[in-house]
């Protein structure tokens, strides 16, 4: 498995374009300059240890020297390899509602990117539990499996939408249904589904599939995104004007928060329902709930002992370094027969 340790530092890749162009730009101006004076051969007797080509070749090996050294700070890092480890902790699986209620801006940015935000702050919390993650709107798809694997959690959360779906609606009980079968089987661990929704629209019999869940030992917490008053739900055109969604009798659609539902569903479920407001996630209540549950043995293989791979690349800058400073703007007079780096103005 390969990473960078500090990949801001990737960023000074985006020199070496502007450099070339920079380069490039002097090279025209400098032959325009040097034609005034009088005819490429002329040149060549005037200035018999003129080369035009070495200068561009010590500038490539800088160039070359500067990329190595850059993916050399951004510290390359290999797992050497896959570790099985055993922690004490509980199963988490998080279902996300990304049906197009969630677009709605009563919660700030809007209901999404404020479940997106609740999500990392709790994966930044967890420490020894598993964590997976599944999203639904007119069904349930898994996005991530039961994992340890934090940074991956995170990586795939980022890029989830409300387009990730083909089907729209709030299928709640295909949510619980597909989180039931997401935790690990024949393990005895705590086990946590945390449905994150407006609870607008709900399809299924959520309330009985919470039932089920709380039968075979699943926690089930709810949290509700959206206000009881409710907002509209944005809609953006392709050159990105921006309406609401109406219904087919021209009146603006207002989603509004479905509290009695989502209490009745974690009720069901044995757990809390939590309000998320645009100055609480209400998280805080959630992972004390979490952490005072009974921790079993987990079990999980990552990749472990990465190794710095940063010294073979501090090496080749140093090297093509070596090679520039030895590398002559003009020809040398003991080797001025040798023409390698010879080219005609």
């Amino acid at each position: 498995m390969f990473r960078f340790a500090h990949t801001d530092f990737l960023w000074g890749l985006l020199i070496i374009p502007l450099l070339f162009g920079i380069f490039w730009i002097s090279r025209r101006l400098r032959t325009k300059a040097l034609r005034k004076f009088g005819t490429p051969e002329t040149l060549n007797q005037l200035m018999p240890d003129f080369s035009s080509t070495r200068p561009a070749v010590k500038f490539v090996l800088l160039n070359i020297a500067l990329i190595a050294m850059i993916f050399a700070l951004a510290e390359p890092q290999f797992g050497s390899r896959l570790q099985e480890i055993k922690r004490k902790g509980v199963e988490i699986v998080i279902a996300l509602d990304v049906s197009n209620s969630m677009m709605a801006e009563d919660i700030q940015p809007n209901r999404l990117e404020r479940a997106k935000q609740a999500i990392s702050k709790l994966v930044d919390r967890l420490t020894n539990d598993k964590v997976g993650l599944i999203v639904f709107a007119g069904d349930a798809y898994t996005q991530v499996p039961i994992t340890m694997d934090y940074v991956s959690t995170k990586m795939f959360l980022s890029t989830i939408t409300c387009d990730i779906v083909p089907k729209q609606g709030t299928a709640i009980g295909s949510a619980i249904d597909l989180g039931m079968k997401s935790f690990s089987p024949d393990n005895e661990s705590s086990k946590v589904l945390i449905i994150i929704t407006d609870g607008e629209n709900h399809e299924g019999d959520a309330i009985a599939m919470a039932k089920q869940a709380r039968e075979k030992g699943i926690t089930i917490h709810t949290i509700g995104l959206g206000l009881p008053d409710g907002a509209p739900i944005p809609v953006h055109s392709g050159s990105g004007v921006k309406s609401y969604l109406k219904d087919q009798d021209g009146s603006t659609v207002i989603s509004k928060l479905n509290e009695t539902m989502l209490n009745q569903v974690s009720t069901a479920g044995g757990g809390m329902y939590i309000r998320s407001t645009n100055t609480r996630l209400g998280l805080n209540v959630l992972f004390d709930e979490i952490d005072k549950m009974e921790k079993q043995e987990l079990e999980a293989r990552i990749y472990s002992d990465y190794e710095e791979r940063y010294q073979y690349l501090a090496g080749l800058t140093l090297l093509f370094l070596l090679v520039d400073l030895f590398t002559l703007e003009r020809r040398n007079r003991l080797l001025k027969n040798i023409r390698i780096f010879h080219i005609k103005i």
